[in-house]
C-alpha cells in the first residue's frame, strides 16, 4: 500500500508489477509495469513528498524506478550493476532525501540516491553478506536519542539499515563520513536470514529490530540507546516451518510474521516483556483465532 492507503502496488513471477486503486474495499486496476526480465520480488513506494515514485526489484539483477506523470506510469532509472538476483529494496525515511537500499545475491548492498534534479548516484557495500543479502530495513530517522553517535552533528541521527544474509548474520550499517561501515554483526541464527525489520519510532529512546530465518526462529534485537549498550536478543517464538516474512505495525509495537505454514500471525509485547500472540490468520481463508493475551 501507499502512505496514503489508496494504491496497491504487486509484484509476481509473471514479470510484472501491477498498481490497484483502492476505493471502498475494492481493487481496480490502474497500471501494468512491464520492464523486468525476470520474476519481480518486491515492490516499495517512496514518500509522497519526492511524488508518485515506486521501485521494484527481480531476479534479472534490475532495480527500476517507476514515476507516474499526468496519469502515466513511466521508468524514472534503472539500476544494473548488480551481479545476481536484487532480492529486496528499502526507502530510506524521507529525512534523508530521495534513496534506496538494495541487497542482493551477489552478497552486496547498493545504495542509490538522488538530489531529486533528474541525477542518480550509488555506493557499494561490497560483499556485505557472504553467499547472498535477502533483506534490507532502514532505521528511522527520528531516533537521535538512541544508539549516539559522536560523529553525528547534534541532534542529527546517523544514517543506519539493518540486512540479513545466507550467512546467518544480521548486520547493522552506519553511514560514517559518506562511507558505509559495518556497526554490528547480530549472531543468533542457525540459517539463512529471510528477512529483517526495524521497527518505526515512538519517541522511546530504545531501538528493535525483528529477524526471521530459515531456522524457523524469529528473533527480536533491541538496544535501549544507552552509548555503550550492546544489542540484547529474545527468540520469539520457534515455528513449524520456515518464516518468510516480518512486517510492524505503524506504531512499531505489534509484529505480522508469515511463513511456509501457510499462516500470518500478528505478536505483540506484554507489559512484563514477555512476546504473545495475539492473532493467527490462515493465507486465504481470513479465519482469525485470537490469542491470549494476558
Amino acid at each position: 500500500m501507499d502512505y496514503y492507503g489508496t494504491r496497491l502496488a504487486t509484484c509476481s513471477s509473471d514479470r510484472s508489477v501491477k498498481i490497484f486503486d483502492v476505493k471502498n474495499g475494492t481493487q481496480i486496476l490502474a497500471a501494468d509495469l512491464r520492464g523486468h526480465e525476470g520474476p519481480v520480488w518486491q515492490v516499495a513506494w517512496a514518500h509522497p513528498m519526492f511524488g508518485n515514485l515506486l521501485a521494484s526489484c527481480s531476479y534479472d539483477r534490475k532495480v527500476i524506478i517507476w514515476k507516474e506523470t499526468s496519469g502515466q506510469w513511466n521508468k524514472l532509472y534503472e539500476y544494473a550493476n548488480h551481479d545476481s538476483s536484487v532480492n529486496s529494496i528499502s526507502w530510506a525515511p524521507h529525512d534523508y532525501g530521495l534513496m534506496l537500499t538494495c541487497g542482493s545475491s551477489d552478497g552486496a548492498v547498493s545504495i542509490i540516491f538522488s538530489s531529486g534534479d533528474g541525477n542518480w548516484e550509488t555506493k557499494k557495500i561490497t560483499n556485505a553478506h557472504t553467499i547472498g543479502c535477502n533483506a534490507v530495513s532502514w532505521a528511522p530517522a527520528v531516533a537521535s536519542c538512541s544508539l549516539p553517535d559522536q560523529n553525528s552533528s547534534a541532534g542529527k541521527p546517523s544514517k543506519r539499515f539493518v540486512t540479513g544474509g545466507c550467512d546467518n548474520l544480521v548486520k547493522i550499517w552506519r553511514e560514517d563520513e559518506g562511507q558505509w561501515m559495518e556497526e554490528q554483526k547480530l549472531e543468533g541464527h542457525s540459517d539463512w536470514v529471510r528477512d529483517v525489520a526495524w521497527a518505526p519510532s515512538i519517541g522511546l529512546p530504545h531501538q528493535i529490530i525483528a529477524s526471521c530465518s530459515q531456522d524457523r526462529r524469529v528473533i527480536i534485537w533491541r538496544n535501549d540507546g544507552v552509548t555503550g549498550s550492546a544489542w540484547t536478543s529474545v527468540i520469539l517464538h520457534t515455528f513449524d516451518d520456515v518464516v518468510w516474512h516480518v512486517s510492524w505495525s505503524v506504531t512499531g509495537n505489534i509484529l505480522a510474521v508469515s511463513g511456509g505454514d501457510n499462516k500470518v500471525s500478528l505478536w505483540k509485547e506484554t507489559l512484563e516483556g514477555q512476546w504473545v500472540c495475539i492473532s493467527d490468520v490462515n493465507k486465504g481463508q481470513g479465519v482469525v483465532k485470537s490469542g491470549k493475551e494476558e
